[in-house]
């Protein structure tokens, strides 16, 4: 298994990435965590990538590619892996398909998790996380119930919402992914990469629906290299 997960903030991607790595034991690679990993242990990309970050610049592009080099040659990725948050426009994909045709890992498929965004808009703003036992609820999809819902809540739940979860801040993520993530689809679909889950469903079934999309892009994978059919 070789992927992409695509999908607005909101989708459910990080959700359905630990479910496939459970399932299939491959690795899920977060860009954001290899930054991370990275600048704490000090390693050379690490230095350069605190650097832009200390200067408010964005970590370019060869460096974020140098990690998931490095990542990718890790002994748990010999059998796939789970890109989550890379990429994130046109200029990324390109250098991610030539990065991975080097190392000789091609992707197999990129699975678009499809959500309307006005749904997403709802999903997110109307999160809620209980302060005294840090449930989550949504105050439109699945209010919470009366209290006690956890060990500590004995009273009425005190409910708060994150500073990013705001109505200001959520429009612009999504306005982002609109203007640079979303010209990927077509870009993959001429790829013959593309595979489109619904995302608007319970976490089983759209599950399911994923690990039918990875198989399918398996078989597409062998009929491009002449040994299966064609997804």
């Amino acid at each position: 298994m070789r992927i992409v997960l695509l999908g607005a903030p909101g989708s459910g991607k990080g959700t359905q990435s630990q479910l496939l790595v459970k399932a299939h034991g491959v690795p899920q690679v977060s860009t954001g965590d290899l930054l991370r990993n990275a600048v704490s242990k000090g390693t050379e990309l690490g230095l350069r990538a605190k650097a832009a970050m200390d200067g408010g610049k964005l970590v370019d592009d060869a460096t974020v590619l140098g990690m998931i080099r490095e990542r990718l040659k890790l002994a748990d990725a010999a059998k796939g892996f789970i890109l989550d948050g890379f990429p994130r426009n046109i200029a990324q994909a390109e250098a991610l398909q030539t990065l991975l045709a080097e190392l000789g890992t091609p992707l197999e498929s990129v699975v678009l998790m499809n959500v309307d965004l006005k749904i997403l808009f709802k999903r997110l703003t109307g999160r809620r996380i209980c302060q005294d036992c840090g449930r989550v609820f949504n105050v439109y999809t699945s209010p919470p119930p009366s209290p006690p819902h956890g060990a500590n809540c004995v009273a009425a739940p005190k409910l708060i919402q994150r500073p990013d979860d705001k109505e200001d801040v959520i429009g612009e993520r999504l306005a982002v992914f609109e203007a640079l993530t979303k010209p990927l689809i077509p870009y993959y679909r001429s790829l013959g990469l593309l595979r489109i889950v619904d995302a608007d469903a319970d976490v089983d079934t759209v599950f399911k629906g994923i690990e039918t999309a990875v198989q399918s892009g398996a078989l597409g994978a062998g009929a491009r290299s002449g040994g299966g059919i064609r997804g």
